[in-house]
């Protein structure tokens, strides 16, 4: 079981990301913007950070550096669009998704704690 945060701006596909992950044995926390998020990184340290794909590429750059900062060794997935490409070039992992759930998200966070 790992500790999950997601980031995002769409609350909705949030939630049906979290309950996949819940379903699938994951603790999941959600921040929906920078004092849910400077929060969260202060009281908890996360296994995996997923930066969901709505957000602005300068918001996407804050998230990695804030929990970086109080999470050093924390696994990074950004989530970007099929029709962009990924922002975070230092990320430990990208999936390139639509509106819904992607399929690969289980597998994912699986893979990025198996050496945690």
């Amino acid at each position: 079981m790992a500790l999950i945060l997601f980031t995002g701006n769409d609350p909705e596909a949030m939630r049906a990301r979290q309950r996949l992950l819940e379903t699938n044995g994951h603790r999941v926390l959600t921040a929906l913007n920078k004092t849910e998020l400077s929060a969260a990184c202060t009281e908890y340290k996360f296994d995996v950070v997923v930066i969901g794909q709505s957000l602005a590429p300068q918001m996407k750059q804050y998230v990695v550096d804030l929990v970086r900062d109080y999470c050093p060794n924390v696994k990074v997935l950004e989530l970007y669009s099929q029709t962009s490409q990924y922002v975070i070039k230092d990320a430990d992992s990208w999936i390139g998704v639509k509106a819904d759930v992607p399929k690969e998200l289980v597998d994912r966070i699986a893979e990025l704690t198996k050496a945690a």
